[in-house]
């Protein structure tokens, strides 16, 4: 445990609470409260998955219609054309870092900005003195529930996002727990519904056909026709026609660690950032006819130790060759993780500590045909380990020296 961690143990969380509520004020000031202005309309992306592809997607597709816009997303910041990656592995960075962005943005003209929002963001406050126009859910499940205390407390924290917007609200509607979100006022709601889609076709891509406008995404996973719905009805409520998302989203080639090919033959590589249940199961499902071999890990620092068996017994139903391997252990025996995922993932299982060995393995086990599925953690320039240490990291480089030196 680093003294960061150690101090928060004897701070009562009053004090926590205060201190984090003081630096985003602090950063709101300093920066001349640009989160506030009237110029700009702030869209928040909140939800368990889908919130950096539908943060991409909103910003094509404003960007298609003509305006000016700047993103913030675990994967980068972007304003206008300038884009830079986000390497503080943080989907959602500190205050000051937020509030900055914001100004830059204000500065450079931008009329819209969208800014993915965490639990663990809202929770520290991060997305206080920025006046939201529109929220948006895309999904929750389990995540972080030792760090919230609960699932109910870690919905909590994403409907603080919609009570803080007052316009517009988007909403996932087949999600069990869209009647919290819906419950809450707004003067425009928008759902979003697979009961609206006809004609999917995953075959080549993603196609899909919405009031008779038909799209073909170059991307793989039906999980995506989620984001994409979830950025047209964006658009919708600012009357963004159809034909330009169709535009916008059909010149998607994906974003950096999210379903990404590294490969395409003679074998299938793909990584992802996948790293709870519901995504894990989403990605291997995307390739279910055909023989998976994986490398996942899970992340420790004591975070949602209840997930590794359940991604072990996942892995154990969707793939043919399992490789368990480190992913971020922070303080904790990365071995003793190992372990613990693969307790449940049954014989075809190979156990080895060093990653970059790991996905080596799976190059060389794999024939063609096959796929190779690296999920935990996509694009993150870290691998984070003990006493808060991190060390460069990039599954997708080693994927590629692994594919040529096959």
């Amino acid at each position: 445990m680093n003294f960061k961690e150690a101090l928060k143990k004897f701070i009562p969380k009053f004090l926590l609470r205060g201190y984090h509520f003081c630096w985003a004020l602090f950063g709101a000031v300093i920066f001349g409260f640009p989160g506030m202005s009237e110029k700009m309309k702030i869209i928040g992306v909140t939800g368990t998955s889908g919130k950096s592809t539908t943060t991409d997607f909103i910003t094509r597709i404003f960007e298609e219609n003509g305006n000016k816009v700047a993103s913030l997303s675990s994967i980068r910041f972007k304003i206008g054309e300038k884009e830079w990656e986000n390497k503080y592995k943080m989907t959602m960075p500190g205050r000051l870092v937020i509030q900055k962005f914001l100004g830059q943005a204000k500065k450079a003209g931008c009329n819209f900005v969208v800014l993915e929002i965490t639990s663990e963001g809202i929770r520290q406050f991060r997305h206080k003195f920025v006046n939201f126009d529109t929220a948006v859910f895309t999904n929750i499940t389990p995540e972080h529930i030792e760090s919230h205390g609960g699932f109910s407390n870690y919905r909590s924290e994403k409907l603080k996002l919609f009570t803080a917007t007052k316009n517009i609200h988007v909403i996932n509607a087949d999600d069990e727990n869209a009647k919290y979100f819906i419950d809450i006022p707004a003067n425009k709601k928008i759902g979003f519904s697979m009961k609206n889609v006809k004609n999917i076709s995953t075959e080549n891509g993603i196609g899909f056909e919405i009031s008779g406008q038909k799209f073909a995404l170059n991307l793989f996973g039906e999980f995506n026709i989620y984001n994409a719905l979830a950025a047209i009805c964006v658009a919708k409520a600012y009357e963004i026609n159809l034909e330009v998302c169709k535009k916008a989203l059909e010149k998607a080639k994906g974003i950096s660690g999210r379903m990404e090919v590294i490969s395409e033959s003679p074998i299938k590589t793909i990584v992802d950032y996948a790293h709870t249940p519901d995504q894990l199961e989403a990605v291997y499902k995307t390739f279910k006819d055909e023989k998976i071999i994986c490398v996942l890990g899970s992340c420790g620092g004591g975070r949602d130790k209840w997930k590794r068996p359940v991604l072990g017994e996942i892995a154990k139903k969707y793939c043919k060759v399992i490789i368990i391997t480190n992913e971020d252990p922070y303080d904790e025996n990365p071995m003793e993780i190992i372990n613990q995922v693969a307790e449940t993932a049954g014989e075809n299982v190979k156990k080895i500590l060093d990653r970059k060995e790991a996905i080596e393995t799976s190059m060389k086990l794999a024939k063609p045909g096959d796929v190779v599925i690296i999920t935990g953690k996509g694009s993150e320039p870290w691998m984070c380990i003990g006493n808060g240490r991190k060390i460069p990291w990039d599954d997708r480089r080693i994927a590629r020296e692994a594919v040529k030196s096959r």
